[in-house]
This record gives structure tokens, sequence and C-alpha cells, in this order.
């Protein structure tokens, strides 16, 4: 079992983004620190439901100040981001690292960043697998053209190339690591994105708000159309959720529900759509619940139980848990080390 963090880098009540940064940081030089396997950091816009515009550039950063631990995005919205542009930083950042990057890219949602960044809301709605493809090929091939929809440009040299990694993998031996380049990792909320990353072979990354059974339903999904597509069926996906231990269960609970419902709310209050149409927002008190009793919110034992039963149900052995629920950064570096210290030793 490989459990690592997934960091928001999110700006609670009071919190200034300084703040929120530097908890991001603690939390992934803590997770090296306490022998986890990965830390995934996120990426929003102008939003305090995650400060960190760039998940690749605060990945840079936490590369170059860990030497062992794997750094990926949690993800890239690729919508916002030129593909080869994001190619380049990725190509870089696995090389210069030996290996040790994962790059996870998603759709996003249709918001102002689209606007913004003057994407254009087709970039979000249909453009996603030129997009992506596009990636596959920078980080595959050694020279590149283009005459889609969205981006055309005549045949222009790879550098540097991702496939020029020299050297052992620093991990440990983990499969992705290697010639091919960076692993890819694609974030999935519909059967639609689970067929698009099956048909290419790439890993889905599973949000922390799906139970149990909606992830196997979808891990079932991407291994027939994988096998369909030529690819193996054993994709090395991963399952997002949230860890926060504690002697008691109603102890780590009621830490959760102290901090999250404010961050939530005023975070997922602050998206603005492109194009004005309405977004339900979850109920925050509602949903921190409920995240409460689907992730490892607990006792070490309990949450290696629960992190067992997941890895069970629906065959996932790589893990990203957001560990900084309290919003306190002293509270959020020992949530870690214990899960490191406590939890991983029970899972294996």
């Amino acid at each position: 079992m490989r459990v690592g963090v997934f960091v928001l880098a999110a700006q609670f009540p009071g919190q200034g983004q300084g703040e929120s940064l530097h908890r991001a940081l603690r939390s992934a030089e803590v997770a090296e620190e306490s022998g986890l396997d990965s830390v995934w950091l996120a990426e929003h816009h102008f939003v305090p439901y995650g400060v960190c515009p760039s998940a690749v550039t605060l990945a840079a950063l936490v590369l170059g100040r860990t030497e062992r631990i794997r750094v990926g995005t949690a993800v890239s919205v690729l919508p916002n981001a030129h593909p080869v542009a994001l190619g380049e930083q990725a190509a870089l950042l696995h090389i210069a690292s030996g290996g040790r990057f994962s790059l996870g890219v998603g759709r996003g949602g249709p918001w102002v960043d689209l606007e913004v960044f003057g994407a254009g809301l087709d970039a979000y709605e249909s453009g996603f697998p030129e997009s992506l493809d596009l990636l596959l090929r920078w980080l595959r091939e050694p020279r590149v053209s283009a005459a889609g929809d969205r981006f055309a440009f005549r045949e222009v040299a790879v550098v540097p190339r991702a496939g020029e990694l020299l050297g052992a993998d620093p991990g440990g031996g983990s499969p992705e690591v290697g010639a091919e380049g960076p692993e890819v990792v694609v974030a999935c909320t519909s059967p639609k994105s689970v067929k698009l990353a099956a048909e290419r072979g790439l890993p889905m990354l599973l949000g922390m708000h799906c139970d149990d059974e909606e992830k196997a339903g979808m891990v079932a999904l991407w291994r027939r159309v994988a096998r369909e597509a030529g690819h193996s069926p054993d994709g090395a996906h991963v399952s997002a959720g949230v860890a926060q231990i504690a002697d008691r269960p109603a102890e780590a609970a009621e830490t959760l529900l102290k901090a999250m419902p404010g961050w939530l709310k005023q975070g997922l209050d602050a998206h603005v759509t492109v194009d004005g149409r309405h977004r339900a927002m979850r109920d925050p008190v509602a949903y921190t619940e409920m995240l409460c009793g689907l992730h490892p919110v607990g006792p070490p034992a309990m949450a290696a139980d629960r992190i067992a039963a997941t890895s069970e149900k629906t065959g996932i052995t790589r893990f990203a848990m957001l560990v900084e629920g309290s919003g306190d950064v002293a509270a959020t570096e020992e949530n870690v080390r214990r899960l490191g210290s406590e939890v991983l030793p029970l899972v294996g």
C-alpha cells in the first residue's frame, strides 16, 4: 500500500495566504520525514479554496526540498494551459528530479479562469481530449507538430526530451519511473472521463467525494475500456481522501467539523462561472460529515482498516490523503507524522 498526502493549500477563515502556503510546504516536508510515499499538489485560481495557482511551480519547490518522495500535481488544469508549455515543465521536473515527478491533469470547471486565461468555454466543454493527446505526444516523441481545432503549429523539436532520464529509480523501483517520461494521471469524475483515460492507458485520480462503491464502478469501467483499447487492465490509480488521526473517533471528527465547514463555505462560494450558469454547491457541514464517514478519520487502527477496506473493494493501492483539515500548521504536521508512523505500518 502506498499512502501519500493531498495538499490543497487551503485558506481557512482568518488566515493569510502566506500561512496557507507555508502549511502546504510543511505538509510535504513532514510527509517525506514520516516515510509517506507521495505528495499531490492541487491548483486553483482566484479562490481561497486553495491558494496555489500553479501546481507545477509548487512541485518544483517541493522536489528541491526533498530527496525521496514522489511529487505530483492533483491536478494541473489542462484547459488553462498550453499542452506544450505544460509538457516542457513536466519533462524538466521529471529529468531534474531523477524521475520523482507525476503529472496529474484534469478538466477543471466552467470557472472564470477560462475567461482570464483566454481559453474560452470550448476548452473546458470539448477541448480536453485534443489538449491531452498533444501533451502525451510531447512527452513521448522527439518532434511534434499539431493540426487540431485549437492547436496548430509546424513541427518543432522536443527539448528537453522526457524520455532521456538516466540513472536508477530513486524511489525504490516505482513502476511509473522510466524512459518513457513522467507518469500522467487523469482526474476522473464521470464515465466520459474514465473512458478517455482508459482509452489512453492512463491511471485515474478519483476524488474524495466518491465512496468505495462509486470508485469500484469507475475502476471496473476503466479496466473494460482499457482492455478493449489494447492496454493492460491493471492501472495504478490514485484514491483521494481525508485523513485525520486522533486517539478517539469523536476527537478526529470534531477537529474537522470545527474547521472545514468555514473553509469550504468561503472557498466554494468564491467560485464564479464563466458564463453565469448556476452551480449548486455542497452544504459545508453535511459534506464534512460525509467525508468523516468515508475516510480514515479516527484512531490509527480504524484509519488503517478504512484504507484497507477501500483497497479491497476497489483494487486501488495508492492513496492521497488531505491532511490539513484542522487548518493549523502544528496540528497538520502532527497529523502527517501520525499517518506515517502509526497508520502506514498497519496497512503494509
